[in-house]
């Protein structure tokens, strides 16, 4: 396919695919989120199936032409997996250096080494954060449980005084920070700078895991007074490794890519000249798919070479990263596709509408369409994509800094009340020995929590920027 015919087709599902009022429209939302909640819950079908039918259904129950709906979805699938697919990719592979190397156990023995009683759960939760940063939310739970099962029982801790701070590190960093895809996405979907939203979802993320996790976890582990179980706690992941990467080095290595993008967007602030050198080179440097890849060949070195690696073992790290993923990709897109099937049905303008009618604040309304369709869902990723779509006219004549709050708005409102179409929900479940009470009790409260907070923290942040 041509340039010019790809951006005939863009331009084409642009145009609205229905002239349908805002009742029949508002009427065709439910029923799309109605269908995709249905086939996701009851019928257990895969989310990237379930996304396609309900866009399908979304613009049938809009009134367009089956075929300008098909347009939008290709259109809007296309473009996501354009923005994002590279740098979930580069995510995944450095996941999985970190994982294989051994490097997240040096991070996490050497924290633990220097911490100890109270200290412990502050200990947990910095090291879920720092393990969090590359990693999707469900590698970093694998990644983490074990050694929240080994550190419970060696130092005979209450499993929800470890294990709350933790979940609560991943949690928060899946939601809210870049290179995640739900952020990611937002990102894309609402045309925010990435560094600024970065910047600020740490400023907002820092206290939020704080309240969520060691200062939650004391009454988390009160309500559930449990013991870690025998048959979960598995080997390390790097035992069979004779030697693992320095502390410093992993250290370093993950935090690469944030720093680089931090940096574009301390130059962008303080330089704000884009014929400017510096800012020419940082904008290059600090890009996410400069950054996320320079930290991929740096710990190729730093991680992978460091723990003996040989270039086969390396290959095949990097080969059986990107596997796993396929699914991953494929729910973004659609979700990408149910988006675009949103915006193009004139549901955008609805919103507008709607919001000026109602006198909601943009960053609010955003944090209730992403709960909505979260406890609709079970999705995090899901809510993200969609109510991204749904607010983005909202973002058209934001500042940077305010399209920046509203992604971490979305981000917050896709954590809320985790519950059992969450398949998260179980993991931890299962993971920890508990029943279905005692999971909502402590991990479903805790995402309250995570997406309450981290709303209160927004708001302020929009009322002082």
């Amino acid at each position: 396919m041509t340039s010019l015919s790809v951006e005939m087709l863009a331009a084409d599902a642009a145009e609205p695919i229905t002239s349908a009022g805002n009742a029949q429209l508002g009427i065709a939302v439910l029923a799309g989120i109605a269908v995709i909640v249905l086939l996701i819950t009851k019928l257990k079908m895969h989310a990237f199936l379930a996304l396609t039918i309900g866009s399908l259904a979304l613009g049938s129950f809009a009134g367009a032409a089956p075929a300008d709906t098909i347009l939008s979805f290709t259109a809007g699938l296309g473009s996501t997996v354009a923005g994002v697919g590279v740098l979930i990719a580069l995510g995944a592979i450095l996941g999985k250096l970190l994982a294989d190397s051994g490097g997240a156990d040096q991070v996490v023995d050497t924290i633990l080494a220097k911490a100890s009683g109270r200290a412990m759960p502050w200990a947990m939760v910095l090291i879920a954060s720092i393990i969090g940063l590359p990693l999707f939310f469900e590698v970093g739970i694998v990644l983490m449980i074990p050694v929240v099962l080994l550190v419970a029982k060696r130092g005979n801790y209450s499993l929800m005084r470890i294990g709350i701070p933790a979940l609560a590190g991943l949690s928060v960093m899946h939601g809210l920070i870049p290179p995640h895809p739900g952020p990611l996405v937002a990102i894309d979907a609402l045309d925010a700078n990435l560094g600024v939203t970065l910047a600020l979802g740490v400023l907002v993320a820092i206290p939020t895991v704080i309240i969520a996790g060691p200062v939650f976890s004391r009454y988390a582990a009160r309500w559930v007074d449990i013991k870690p179980p025998e048959n979960m706690i598995p080997q390390r992941p790097s035992e069979d490794l004779d030697r693992r990467p320095s502390f410093g080095a992993t250290l370093a290595t993950i935090l690469l890519p944030v720093v680089l993008m931090l940096l574009n967007a301390l130059v962008e602030i303080v330089v704000d000249n884009p014929e400017n050198g510096l800012q020419k080179v940082t904008m290059v440097i600090g890009s996410p798919l400069i950054a996320l890849l320079t930290a991929v060949l740096v710990g190729m070195f730093t991680l992978g070479r460091a723990a003996g690696f040989t270039r086969d073992r390396l290959a095949g790290t990097v080969e059986k990263s990107l596997a796993p993923i396929a699914g991953i990709l494929l729910i973004v897109g659609a979700g990408g596709g149910f988006k675009q099937t949103l915006i193009d049905a004139g549901v955008g303008q609805m919103i507008l509408d709607f919001s000026e009618n109602w006198s909601i604040p943009a960053l609010l309304l955003g944090w209730l369409i992403a709960v909505a369709i979260r406890l609709a869902t079970g999705s995090a990723t899901v809510a993200t994509i969609s109510a991204a779509g749904l607010v983005a006219p909202l973002a058209a004549d934001m500042s940077t800094s305010h399209a920046a709050l509203l992604v971490l708005a979305v981000g917050a409102g896709s954590l809320f009340f985790s519950h059992v179409n969450d398949a998260g929900f179980w993991l931890v479940k299962e993971y920890f020995g508990m029943n279905v009470g005692q999971t909502v009790k402590t991990w479903s409260v805790m995402e309250t929590i995570i997406s309450v907070v981290a709303m209160a923290f927004i708001l302020l942040l929009s009322l002082l920027l």
